[in-house]
């Protein structure tokens, strides 16, 4: 059965696209707006990450042939690892949390006071709210299920793209 929906790379990364965007539906829409969640600088930087690797699977979905399905593919591969290194980073702040947990300026903030190399650590680093577990499912935190989601894309991803036949191979079905 899974050869089969390999078989069909453009199916692949269309399903992406919507998993993608129905997390950013369920996170925004649930958790920030009726459950009163605020996201934490990490919190938006992984959100941005799944907004790209949407868009990149969205475009892998709308080419035509392996070339395409390659570059957006390779593309939406790298910025899921940024997303599930950002989500590892945070669960290991929950699990690890600061001895001093003191909130932090949002990313915003972040970005318009302080210069961009200064600002990327600070958010890696951490802030109080970004240790905070306001909400679990399945004994997983928002972080947790952002990093497996994201493992998940990189595997499919790749699985996809081997599955690929040569440059020089035949024609790939839609």
């Amino acid at each position: 059965m899974l050869d089969s929906l390999f078989a069909h790379p453009r199916r692949v990364f269309g399903a992406i696209a919507l998993i993608c965007a129905g997390m950013l539906a369920f996170g925004i829409l649930y958790l920030q707006n009726v459950v009163g969640l605020e996201p934490c600088p990490m919190c938006i930087v992984q959100r941005y990450a799944l907004i790209v690797v949407g868009v990149f699977a969205a475009l892998a979905a709308f080419s035509k042939g392996p070339a395409g399905w390659r570059l957006w593919g390779i593309l939406g591969v790298a910025m899921a690892a940024f997303g599930a290194f950002t989500a590892a980073r945070q669960s290991w702040l929950q699990w690890n949390p600061p001895e001093f947990a003191t909130c932090g300026r949002d990313l915003f903030g972040m970005i318009e006071s302080f210069p961009l190399q200064r600002a990327i650590p600070m958010i890696f680093k951490g802030a109080g709210d970004c240790s905070a577990v306001d909400w679990t499912f399945l004994g997983g935190t928002i972080a947790n299920w952002s990093f497996i989601w994201f493992s998940i894309f990189i595997v499919t991803i790749l699985v996809t793209l081997l599955k690929l036949p040569a440059r020089r191979g035949g024609v790939m079905p839609a």
